[in-house]
């Protein structure tokens, strides 16, 4: 392990790892006119859209794990930059659905690119991106964000040691 992160908790290199790749991110995109967060949205939008989706603002909200406020707010700054289109849906007149213009898939191709170079630097000491301990820390990842997370419900790990105390 890196100095300095031998007693860290998971919590605390998932924080980092994330500061990590969200500057690095930006930075790389930054020359593009995007910050990380307008990279995360017209990304997700980019693939939504090649396979045929105009989604709503809330949807690509769930998507990218933004809050709904934030990406409204995204969505209108990369409207105002020419990268965006917002329309009412004429299913539910009180939705928004977002939709790259030419400019906004021309300038998120390029983005993408980038940003693929960043990932295969970031996977190559875990023998690169189609490497068999990539995969696994990919699936790692996604059994991680698919777990069920509420600060405001009990640990049952504790409440097991709490009861073994009792118990003694």
């Amino acid at each position: 392990m890196s100095s300095g992160y031998e007693n860290a908790t998971p919590g605390f290199l998932v924080w980092r790892l994330s500061m990590k790749w969200r500057v690095a991110v930006g930075r790389a995109t930054a020359p593009l006119g995007l910050t990380h967060a307008q990279y995360s949205l017209v990304a997700s939008l980019y693939g939504m859209q090649r396979g045929g989706e105009r989604p709503s603002q809330r949807r690509l909200a769930d998507h990218t794990g933004l809050e709904p406020l934030y990406v409204s707010k995204l969505a209108r700054g990369l409207e105002s930059a020419g990268l965006v289109e917002r329309a009412r849906d004429p299913r539910d007149p009180r939705a928004v659905q977002l939709a790259l213009t030419d400019q906004g898939r021309e300038v998120t191709g390029r983005a993408i690119t980038v940003v693929q170079g960043l990932l295969r630097q970031f996977l190559a000491p875990l023998g690169g991106l189609d490497g068999p301990r990539a995969q696994e820390f990919t699936r790692d990842l996604v059994t991680l964000l698919d777990a069920p997370l509420d600060p405001f419900r009990h640990n049952d790990h504790n409440e097991d040691d709490q009861n073994e105390k009792e118990r003694s």
